[in-house]
């Protein structure tokens, strides 16, 4: 049975939404593919199918579209092979690697060069799969075409071009706009070289702009109008085509024209080239800014390292650190990757993980993780995940993957472009026929204008970028606050919720509770008691099992071991302890095994009226004492469900915990609806009952009990500090245990969607308002008749606009309290922590 994979490609050529949309459909004609998504803001796609398809049957599909997948080349140094054999197996192993292309191994040279996706894999992922198959492989050589390095050459030599088209283009510009413009400049130019001669000169010079700088929009341009697919390119080529075509009929045989009609429009085709080369530089570096929480994850790690290998110590670079590696560090140096302390102690700085400020002591056996900075001792350690495993590096995947998500209101984008260049140029032909039938002379001449101008103003580039690019930013400030959205449609999800629901043990609470009161039973001994039920709780990972432990061991009570342990969810434990039988839990388990509490019934009500969690132990049938622990409430819960209001949300707590209890804590904090003494299938139920109206949820826990609520919400919140299982069930991700971070992820998601609705209104609106404005709808009321050039600087500034609206969302404060940037653990991303 095949298996469900994602190969991540970077892709070139896409400028526009329509580029993005014929993307999608050419990945998604495949019957392999089970989903396709494309992102122009990062110029990704990301590609979902059944297993059966290889990367480089993906890559030719894009190529074929017209859009060719970003490749990277890496050398790998490969041991222990001998023959043949091992040079098929060392391929095959390397083939079989998310994204790649192509492999070759070289026996003589004992090397493998691997071609892949740029984006999808890295040296050390492909040496790790070579490792993996027997033959220790290390990088050779590092990635030649580095993602970050090649978007900073593209905008290099767009700068180059632009400047140079802006050069060659200003004199064209003066000559025959100055004309119109500065008086007695028509007559200099006339008297000084003559018009014919002058034509000759912007002819020239234009040529020079539109088939150096330009060429690019014709070469991508008409062989998407031939496909029947129109993009961006083609609108532009078009429109600075037909300018130019009419001024070299102008200019070369102007006897082919009606009277009156030999105008040239150099300049407005040399000028559009200028101003969209312009628009699309300013673009680079715009989308450059929207990556920067990426770049600052992998500014975290440590570019080398000190290796033991064959008793020799040398620094290599961290791509080059296989796993079994020994690895010696110094006082104040970065942890390169995840690994076992061997020797040494010292103190690690591990706030980067665990938000805490205080150092923690590594020694022996001890576990480190890279990224993390070293103290003043020495340590070494053996890697035990390299490359792709280690935490930092799943993080950056994990915002990579948010990044690149896919919105539901993007679907009426896609909606709208898939028809929308095939109705500009429908709307350009009916223009240009308008004007040459009905308008004044010279008809022809304004017909042209107008069927330009209209080409021009209207590609949309702004719509392509509306949604991803605020996305991009958005998610990424996130991830700065300790706020990762995991699933794409969260987002949007979250800002529509009108109820949070909480958990209470571990989100609203400390989720370290303390023995708080023993009462026992007539004739039970204190000691003997707290002896047998911590010796049943040792077994048990609850947190409550381990303040009973942590009260026995305090009192020095050695523990004995239980035996025939059995959890029964949402009830409680039970086991053998030196033959006899003990069970603890809440009063509905003791009334299940007809457990009689006797005088201990009226003590729960008592002791959960205090905020206190009641249990009951019962030692071979009968019950024995009723246990008090208390968890103590998060100094900042309480700020944290105001702000939820101030929101206009309704907060409710669900729990499994006693009913008087939970509405003890619900009435300090001013939760607005209780739900208590619920098994884990009743949290699902009430959720179904909190959004009767149809309105969305968001539920927000950190237990395996959790993990159904949270998979059942509209939108799912996992404090990061919880269970790998809720953790891998939620949508969004709170890097932290303080559910400030719930108002944060309020507050960005909302931000954000206000900032898709601005780019939105700016995009549409934007071509809705000027195409007709382009047309000359307004010209036979006195109104102007816009320029191509003036067309071609409002499509430019259109598309800046966007993308400068959404970085405004890289200076979102955090909604409650002061963060940094901190990371945790190895399903999440980044954790927010109070600012020292």
């Amino acid at each position: 049975m095949t298996q469900n994979e994602t190969v991540r490609f970077q892709v070139e050529g896409m400028s526009c939404a329509s580029c993005v949309g014929r993307v999608e459909r050419a990945l998604q004609a495949l019957p392999e593919v089970t989903g396709a998504t494309v992102n122009l803001a990062n110029e990704t796609a990301q590609v979902s199918h059944d297993g059966s398809l290889s990367a480089a049957g993906l890559a030719a599909v894009l190529k074929e579209a017209g859009y060719p997948a970003v490749t990277d080349e890496a050398t790998l140094e490969v041991q222990n092979m001998t023959c043949a054999s091992c040079v098929g197996r060392v391929e095959r192993a390397l083939k079989a690697g998310a994204g790649v292309l192509d492999a070759a191994v070289n026996l003589a040279t004992e090397t493998a060069t691997v071609r892949f996706a740029a984006g999808a894999t890295t040296p050390a992922e492909l040496a790790a799969l070579a490792t993996a198959a027997g033959y220790p492989a290390q990088p050779k050589s590092s990635v030649q075409n580095n993602a970050e390095e090649r978007k900073v050459e593209e905008a290099r030599q767009l700068a180059r071009r632009t400047l140079f088209a802006a050069v060659l283009a200003l004199p064209v510009f003066l000559i025959e706009m100055g004309s119109h413009v500065i008086p007695g400049m028509h007559e200099f130019v006339a008297g000084a070289v003559g018009m014919q001669t002058s034509y000759f000169l912007q002819f020239l010079l234009t040529t020079i702009v539109l088939f150096g700088p330009g060429l690019q929009f014709y070469t991508k341009g008409f062989p998407a109008l031939l496909k029947g697919a129109p993009d961006m390119n083609s609108l532009v080529a078009l429109g600075t085509s037909a300018a130019y075509g009419f001024s070299l009929v102008s200019t070369f045989a102007p006897s082919l024209l009606p009277a009156g009609t030999a105008n040239v429009y150099y300049e407005a085709a040399a000028v559009i080239v200028v101003l969209i080369l312009l628009g699309r530089l300013l673009e680079a570096r715009a989308k450059g800014r929207t990556g920067e929480a990426i770049r600052k994850l992998v500014g975290l790690q440590a570019k080398t390292a000190r290796v033991e290998r064959g008793g020799e110590i040398a620094e290599r670079a961290v791509e080059d650190i296989v796993v079994g590696d020994i690895i010696h560090v110094r006082p104040g140096e970065k942890i390169a990757v995840d690994g076992v302390v061997l020797s040494g102690s010292s103190y690690v700085d591990e706030s980067m993980i665990t938000g805490e400020p205080v150092p923690v002591q590594k020694s022996a056996g001890s576990e480190v993780v890279g990224a993390t900075v070293n103290g003043t001792g020495a340590l070494t350690f053996q890697a035990a995940k390299v490359g792709s495993d280690t935490m930092l590096a799943q993080i950056i995947r994990m915002v990579e993957q948010a990044q690149g998500a896919k919105l539901p209101i993007q679907g009426l984008v896609d909606r709208i472009t898939a028809w929308f260049v095939p109705a500009v140029m429908a709307v350009a032909v009916l223009t240009v026929a308008v004007w040459f039938l009905f308008g004044p002379d010279p008809a022809l001449s304004l017909a042209l204008v107008a069927g330009v101008a209209v080409l021009i103003i209207a590609c949309p580039c702004a719509m392509g970028l509306a949604t991803p690019t605020s996305i991009m930013v958005g998610t990424g400030r996130a991830a700065e606050m300790g706020v990762l959205f995991r699933k794409g449609d969260a987002l949007q999800l979250l800002q529509e919720s009108t109820v949070v629901a909480l958990d209470k043990t571990g989100t609203l609470t400390a989720g370290r509770p303390e023995l708080t009161d023993l009462i026992l039973a007539g004739g039970q001994v204190e000691e003997e008691v707290l002896r047998l039920v911590a010796a049943v709780e040792k077994s048990s990972e609850h947190p409550i099992a381990k303040a009973i432990v942590a009260a026995a061991e305090a009192r020095g009570i050695k523990l004995p071991d239980a035996d025939s342990f059995d959890s029964i969810t949402g009830f409680g434990v039970q086991a053998s302890v030196g033959g006899r039988q003990v069970l603890i839990g809440a009063d509905r388990f003791m009334e299940r095994e007809g457990v009689a509490l006797d005088a201990l019934a009226g003590q729960s009500d008592a002791l959960a009226s205090k905020g206190k969690t009641p249990l009951y132990a019962a030692i071979d049938g009968r019950i024995a004492a009723v246990i008090a622990v208390a968890d103590p409430v998060k100094p900042t819960t309480p700020g944290a469900i105001d702000a939820l209001h101030r929101l206009g949300l309704k907060v409710a707590m669900i729990t499994g915990d006693n009913a008087v209890t939970a509405q003890a804590i619900a009435s300090d904090l001013g939760i607005d609806h209780v739900v208590a003494e619920v098994l884990p299938e009743g949290k699902v139920a009430a959720l179904d009952n909190l959004r009767a109206d149809g309105s969305k949820l968001a539920f927000v826990g950190d237990g395996i009990n959790d993990a159904p609520a949270l998979a059942a919400a509209d939108v799912g919140i996992a404090i990061g500090t919880g269970t790998d299982v809720a953790i891998e069930t939620a949508d969004v991700v709170l890097m932290s245990g303080d559910l400030n971070g719930v108002v944060n992820a309020f507050a960005v998601s909302q931000r954000t969607m206000r900032n898709i609705r601005e780019n939105l209104f700016w995009a549409f609106g934007y071509n809705t308002l000027l195409i007709p404005v382009a047309a000359g709808v307004l010209y036979p009321f006195g109104g102007p008749l816009l320029s191509p050039v003036l067309a071609a600087g409002a499509m430019a500034l259109s598309s800046v606009f966007v993308l400068t609206n959404a970085l405004r969302l890289r200076w979102i404060k955090p909604a409650a309290g002061k963060h940094h940037v901190v990371i945790r653990g190895p399903k999440a991303a980044l954790q927010s922590a109070p600012a020292e």
